[in-house]
């Protein structure tokens, strides 16, 4: 069923590798971006490359298709997702505490401009 609808092995190999790893690995790499100011569409550069890497990883210990386009798809989309998410909440709140007298939050992904704060 999982080969199916996700292309991969089974849905604990999916939610495991996939979901909970590389969804950790993105986190953390688009974090890291939104920290040291990088444009977001590095986040979907990195996400391809992850996605990648989470093909292998399931072809190198599960045996699974390394060549599965449904597979590949359904990760980096996933992937990309995350780290799109990530990146924008990390920025927002980077903006709000490096710029506490401009900026105040607006929401988890936003930020607006003090009341009396000229911009």
């Amino acid at each position: 069923m999982a080969q199916e609808v996700v292309g991969s092995v089974s849905w604990s190999v999916f939610i495991g590798l996939t979901v909970i790893m590389f969804g950790w690995i993105c986190y953390m790499t688009a974090t890291a971006l939104a920290r040291t100011w990088r444009p977001w569409w590095t986040n979907v550069l990195y996400g391809v490359a992850l996605g990648a890497a989470a093909r292998l990883m399931e072809a190198m210990l599960f045996r699974g298709e390394l060549l599965s386009l449904r597979g590949y798809l359904c990760a980096t989309i996933y992937l990309v997702a995350v780290m799109l998410l990530s990146y924008r909440a990390a920025l927002s709140y980077g903006m709000c505490t490096q710029y506490p007298w401009l900026y105040e939050r607006s929401g988890l992904f936003g930020w607006r401009a003090k009341p009396g704060a000229s911009v």
